[in-house]
């Protein structure tokens, strides 16, 4: 209802405060921990719930973090959510793109009481971003959410433009496409990170986080260290001057003091791009 809030994470995708302030609802974030492989602070997100808050969002594998939870993170926040009586919508475009040593829960494989509405989709797994098709599961054995699928229903007719040529090929991408693809994306998205994330260990004022999964890697920016650079948004914008490379700056994620880099592109690509934020900080450096 409007004026109701939601509990979202900081860092977090930056459109789903747009879409909430779109329908009056309230948007209070809770944070991420980066010393703690952006994991959520779970005494934080209790000390946010009100009675005004109606559900908790995650996004598990993360954008902007690169992050990955593990299966107890996931179980102790199904049992946070539990405890306050809240339900989870958990955004899992990124299910299963996880890198080595990762092994990716979803909160529907959770055997528990706690509705969950699971939000999903072809965009980013199968690498369709302009060709928008998604889906939302609802996990609800006790019919909690009887009336709320009703009204997302509803939300599914006001924009009634999914692409029409991805829905007649979406059964056969589902079902007939080789294992060996998804193994092969995360690779090369792993190859892409673990190359940037190298580079920027050496570079003055910055401490890359380790990248787990999605698409995406989180670098903290020490501007005491960088002349003429007082926030993530300069930083930005002077590296684009100077080295014609773009970053988006933390603020924009909820996380200032951090940028966001992805790594979709190419070996060579992310080299030379990351050599070129190397140097930037090099000549930037007090």
């Amino acid at each position: 209802e409007y004026g109701d809030a939601i509990l979202i994470p900081a860092p977090c995708f930056s459109l789903y405060g747009t879409i909430c302030d779109s329908y009056g609802i309230k948007v209070k974030h809770y944070k991420c921990l980066p010393d703690s492989d952006w994991e959520i602070d779970l005494q934080d997100l209790k000390a946010q719930v009100t009675p005004d808050v109606k559900a908790i969002l995650i996004n598990n594998p993360s954008n902007p973090c690169g992050s990955n939870f593990q299966k107890q993170h996931v179980l102790d926040i199904i049992a946070a959510a539990d405890a306050a009586k809240l339900p989870i919508i958990s955004d899992e475009i990124y299910a299963g793109l996880v890198f080595t040593g990762n092994v990716f829960t979803s909160v529907a494989d959770i055997d528990t009481d706690v509705p969950r509405i699971v939000v999903g989709g072809l965009a980013k797994n199968y690498v369709v971003p302009g060709w928008r098709l998604g889906w939302t599961i609802t996990v609800d054995p006790k019919g909690y959410l009887a009336n709320v699928q009703a009204g997302i229903v509803a939300l599914s007719t006001l924009l009634v433009g999914p692409n029409s040529l991805i829905q007649s090929a979406m059964d056969d991408i589902l079902n007939n496409t080789d294992a060996s693809y998804a193994v092969d994306l995360a690779k090369a998205l792993e190859e892409s990170a673990k190359i940037a994330y190298t580079i920027f260990q050496s570079c003055v004022g910055l401490a890359p986080t380790t990248p787990q999964g999605a698409m995406y890697l989180m670098v903290r920016v020490d501007v005491a260290k960088l002349k003429g650079i007082s926030n993530g948004i300069e930083f930005a914008k002077k590296l684009q001057e100077e080295q014609n490379v773009q970053v988006l700056p933390g603020e924009i994620f909820e996380c200032p003091g951090f940028f966001r880099i992805v790594v979709s592109k190419d070996a060579a690509t992310i080299t030379d791009a990351s050599n070129r934020i190397k140097e930037f900080c090099e000549a930037n450096k007090l």
